[in-house]
């Protein structure tokens, strides 16, 4: 029985429980994003923020070969303008380089909407009412994670103790779940707390 659960592609789901190791780059020097690893220090995805793309608000996954599989932009206009939450919107990339929603993130943007929690909507609906992952912890102290509504942890986020520092963590996904996917949330924590994709 596959208990896989692909939201960027079945492809990026292992059947075993996978450490993932993820090193921010310099923004001055590499244009910023990140680089992850698997524990044999083979590259799995890249990503590029706004040093690399140019633009605010937009950030790809590329897979370990260099091949674009997820592009992440924050909404905007009007309407985004008076919510109190942004909008980030992911879509999967095929070969011909269209792409399609495969999830929406929300979060606060003020100071009044900061306790509400980071929530994430996969397209198309799955059996969850109201959203299908949460993030709890701290990004910024490299101690969160994310929950399906049921309240699994799908990955767990933690600090490198020998290497230390914020720009060297790892991520514990657990099977079945999308690793690129996760990588993208991860990405877009990242830009929310002006790390290495934002500019």
């Amino acid at each position: 029985m596959d208990n896989s659960i692909p939201v960027v592609s079945k492809i990026f789901c292992s059947g075993t429980p996978t450490m993932l190791m993820i090193r921010r780059r310099p923004i001055v020097v590499n244009g910023g994003g990140f680089v992850v690893t698997d524990l044999s220090h083979n590259v799995v995805f890249t990503v590029d923020g706004c040093g690399i793309l140019g633009s605010k608000g937009e950030i790809m996954v590329k897979d370990g070969e260099g091949e674009p599989i997820l592009f992440i932009s924050k909404k905007g206009g009007i309407v985004q303008a008076l919510s109190t939450r942004n909008k980030w919107n992911g879509y999967s990339m095929d070969y011909q380089g269209k792409d399609k929603l495969v999830f929406s993130l929300t979060d606060p943007k003020s100071c009044i909407a900061q306790s509400a929690p980071i929530r994430i909507h996969i397209e198309p609906k799955r059996h969850c009412k109201n959203w299908d992952f949460e993030i709890g912890g701290s990004f910024a102290d490299r101690d969160c994670r994310i929950v399906d509504c049921t309240r699994k942890i799908v990955a767990q986020m933690g600090r490198r103790e020998l290497i230390g520092g914020k720009d060297f963590y790892h991520v514990e996904v657990q099977s079945g779940y999308d690793q690129a996917f996760i990588i993208g949330v991860m990405a877009i924590l990242d830009n929310i707390h002006g790390e290495s994709t934002r500019c």
